[in-house]
């Protein structure tokens, strides 16, 4: 039959139609007809069937050959490339929109004025009204938050759906309104949702989107793609996004990253020429700096001079936002009211800003007009501006007139610039909308740059003299060392070099730039954290710090020193009431597993959500119900036995009612008064404090008032009657017995370190596998435990001011290097001579009888 099928299925087939045809002509019409495999129903749907037939083939071929990543990476990058162009779109129509309405009231200046004031905080205002309504998760830049998912956390809410609508609009918005803001952050965040969004559509069809593992492969390709779509640089998108967001990144994942964000620039480029903003596919910001000589060694140090003063700069605006949010947070006046009106402080915060750049105002000292766009277009010229000073043999053509000003000259300009940009990007970076700090910085580094070449110029008028060649000095290259330098530092990234190359299109001044961004990361990187490493501290994000430069003091810090001792642990001879205890006690997730009380062997590790439910089914429902069924049965047996007849009536009580005299024991009982624990046991949870473990453990800890009387209280049950006391009896009896493991799923190899593992290797080891704890086991035995809390406290107080190691808390425990030897030897002995004698039981039940059979307690 096998041969038949494989080799002539097209004849089988009809016989088999023509048998059933006869079974039907002699009467067998009644039986139900049998339907036919779906394979023959493909070639009898109609004409269209071969079509889609050939259609499947060609599907899996596809995806067999070419790959389901590149599937998934071609319409992330096609994705990203059509949602960052129509945002660019949106943002200059907004930008231009407020051009018309300033430029059609000039005779009016108080018009003006209302028109440039009111049209950025009405698009602020909407977009921070409009963020906190629909996902407050998508405030700020979400470059910390990335990070920490990254790293394994789980961030709810954090790459929804509604996330990304109010990141996106709420961004579009926030730049329209032509404040200092930036994109590169939140499009990171913005690809990332994109990303999970399209995992969670693609593993519909199945495939490797069901795999989760997966996902953080391609949350780091997204993260590459956000800064390649952004600005169209797909090689410095690729390594900014491995430095802000990965401590060790997996190089499988390289050609991913480098694949997405090229296409994806590759498309947003294209975009532009077809929205004919440009002729051809060019860089963002295109310069034209000589190629024959860009620069002159004599110019090196003032490059590193630039980069030196970007790194205190860098530092100095991380630590500007961070006061500035504490200052906010630490006035509980102005927080309190602040909390009430929301959207009162971006409101107050946007006619601030805008005030001072009314162009006939303040804002004509520091080209107030100008667009963070044009800004770097005017910033990145070479032509020199400081030369001719105020005469008129230079002429300002187009937007360059923003920078010239009757009453001052450019160094006027370029130093009022730096000093309002400066303050108006770390204030306008804490409101709570989406929006990213990058472009803004960029543009101060940009201007600082400018600031030296311009000097640089006025000091050599004629150029610098070089073997009777003279070369004069270019500022637009200084413009471009000085963005990348202080982006750099504030970041903590060498890879805005990278995307200074790509966004200008020329790499003349490659070893200036690269001078300048290691220089200001040295000084940035010794003075403060990252912007990114401030936000996470300042929102309190589950992330490990890095260990820092300079301390030696790490390396003496043990594991031991850090761990917590008193932990909560499972044995395999425990009984159920103890997992209610451990569960009542305790809000780890993972418990450990060992063997027994006195042995403390680790066995494994089991989640608590299992021993919830091994506590549930011990006391289900069904089985309460299964118990009271077959005491009915065998008390009703009984009694069948020992009466002499049936059934016997009797009249109803004079006061109405009628009551069964059968069965006793479903008679309701008055509550009884809760169970004091033993001295011995300690006190259940707070109300406060209580651990919820689900809807199943709910109901049960609601409705067992003798196991957890706090829990009745904080969550009472009006709606259920008092439990009877046979029901009582019988769960107390179930709480008594052992547990069955067979049905849990153990996790035997949970991640383990030895007591004497050094802070600064277990750092290494949490940051690579991206772990939140870990056992700490002495020879096999479980002696502690070691999470990302204990070790996050153990570095920040390692790295003080003073570099003064924390004193150990356990440091008297330590045994001497003399007599430590010994007891661990004595105690390895005796283990190998009991389990010669007393085979490990397994991970899936009590495999053998324990001698003690204690109530597990902590350390």
């Amino acid at each position: 039959m096998y041969g038949r099928y494989t080799q002539d299925l097209g004849t089988f087939a009809k016989d088999e139609a023509a048998r059933l045809r006869l079974q039907q002509g002699h009467g067998e019409g009644d039986t139900p007809r049998p339907r036919r495999p779906s394979e023959l129903l493909e070639y009898t749907q109609g004409r269209c069937a071969p079509c889609r037939v050939c259609a499947l083939q060609c599907q899996r071929f596809l995806i067999s050959k070419v790959g389901e990543d590149w599937v998934f990476l071609i319409l992330l990058g096609l994705v990203m490339a059509l949602v960052s162009w129509a945002m660019d779109f949106a943002i200059a129509t907004c930008l231009q929109a407020q051009k018309w309405m300033y430029g059609g009231l000039d005779t009016n200046v108080l018009l003006q004025y209302l028109a440039w004031v009111t049209y950025p905080t009405v698009l602020i205002t909407f977009s921070a009204g409009f963020t906190q309504i629909l996902a407050p998760q998508a405030v700020g830049s979400g470059i910390p938050e990335m990070k920490t998912i990254l790293r394994g956390v789980v961030l709810k809410e954090y790459l929804t759906l509604k996330t990304f609508v109010a990141k996106v609009i709420g961004l579009t918005c926030a730049l329209g309104s032509g404040m200092p803001l930036g994109k590169e952050g939140p499009f990171v965040h913005i690809a990332s949702m994109c990303a999970a969004l399209l995992s969670r559509f693609l593993s519909l069809f199945g495939g490797i989107y069901e795999n989760e593992a997966r996902n953080i492969e391609m949350l780091a390709a997204a993260c590459a793609v956000g800064v390649g779509c952004c600005f169209a640089a797909p090689i410095g998108g690729v390594l900014f996004s491995i430095e802000v967001t990965s401590t060790f990144f997996a190089v499988r994942n390289y050609w991913r990253g480098f694949f997405a964000a090229t296409f994806s620039a590759f498309i947003f480029r294209v975009l532009a020429v077809w929205n004919k903003d440009e002729e051809t596919i060019t860089a963002l910001f295109k310069t034209r700096f000589r190629l024959d000589f860009p620069f002159d060694l004599q110019e090196l140090p003032a490059f590193a001079v630039i980069g030196i003063a970007s790194g205190f700069g860098g530092a100095l605006f991380v630590y500007l936002n961070r006061k500035i949010v504490q200052f906010m947070r630490r006035q509980k006046t102005i927080n309190r009211f602040l909390m009430k009106k929301r959207l009162l402080f971006p409101a107050l915060v946007t006619l601030l800003i805008s005030t001072l750049t009314f162009p006939p105002g303040f804002g004509q000292f520091m080209a107030g007009q100008l667009t963070q766009k044009d800004t770097l277009v005017t910033l990145f010229d070479n032509q020199t501006w400081a030369k001719q000073g105020l005469s008129d043999e230079f002429e300002y053509l187009g937007i360059l007139e923003a920078w010239r000003h009757p009453r001052s000259n450019v160094f006027v300009t370029l130093v009022v610039f730096i000093l309002m940009k400066f303050w108006m990007s770390a204030l306008a970076t804490t409101i709570p909308v989406p929006c990213g700090a990058f472009m803004p910085v960029f543009v101060i580094g940009a201007a600082f740059g400018r600031l030296v070449g311009e000097s640089m110029a006025a000091w050599f008028p004629d150029g610098i003299h070089t073997d009777s060649n003279t070369y004069r000095i270019v500022p637009g290259g200084y413009a471009v060392v000085g963005a990348a330098a202080l982006s750099g530092a504030v970041t903590h990234t060498v890879s805005t070099a990278v995307i200074v190359f790509e966004l200008t299109g020329q790499i003349s001044h490659i070893l200036p730039v690269m001078i300048a961004v290691i220089l200001a990361n040295a000084v940035a990187q010794s003075l403060q954290p990252s912007l990114y490493d401030s936000i996470i501290r300042i929102k309190k994000l589950p992330y490990l710090p890095e260990l820092g430069w300079g301390h030696h003091e790490k390396y003496n810090v043990r594991v031991e020193d850090i761990m917590v001792r008193d932990i909560r642990y499972v044995t395999l001879n425990c009984k159920y009431r103890d997992l209610q205890h451990v569960l009542h006690s305790t809000k780890m997730k993972s418990l450990p597993l060992v063997e027994s009380a006195e042995s403390m062997i680790l066995l494994g590790s089991i989640e608590r959500a299992q021993v919830g439910a091994l506590l549930s089914h011990q006391l289900s429902p069904q089985r309460r119900l299964q118990a009271l069924r077959q005491k009915m049965l065998a008390e009703d047996g009984h009694r069948l036995s020992d009466a002499s007849i049936r059934f016997q009536v009797r009249e109803a009580a004079a006061s109405g009612d009628a009551r069964p005299a059968w069965p006793p024991p479903l008679r309701p009982a008055p509550p009884r008064p809760p169970l004091r624990p033993p001295a011995d046991t300690p006190s259940p949870p707070a109300a406060g404090t209580t651990d919820h473990t689900g809807i199943a453990l709910k109901s049960l800890f609601c409705a067992n008032s003798a196991a957890e009387p706090t829990e009745v209280s904080a969550h009472p049950c009006p709606s259920l009657p008092p439990l009877p006391i046979p029901i009582l009896e019988w769960e107390e009896q179930q709480l008594d017995q052992l547990v069955d493991f067979s049905s849990a799923k153990i996790d035997p190899a949970p991640f383990q370190l030895v007591e004497h593992t050094s802070l600064h290797k277990t750092h290494t080891i949490f940051s690579l596998l991206g772990l939140d704890h870990a056992y700490v086991t002495s020879i096999g035995r479980l002696v502690g435990m070691v999470s990302l809390k204990e070790l996050r406290k153990a570095i920040e107080g390692s790295l003080t001011a003073k570099g003064v190691k924390v004193r150990p808390p356990l440091a008297s425990f330590r045994d001497s290097t003399a007599s430590a030897g010994e007891p661990d030897t004595t105690a390895l002995r005796q283990l190998w001579d009991r389990h010669q004698h007393h085979p490990m039981p397994r991970e899936a039940g009590p495999g053998g009888d324990d001698e003690d059979d204690d109530t597990p307690k902590g350390q």
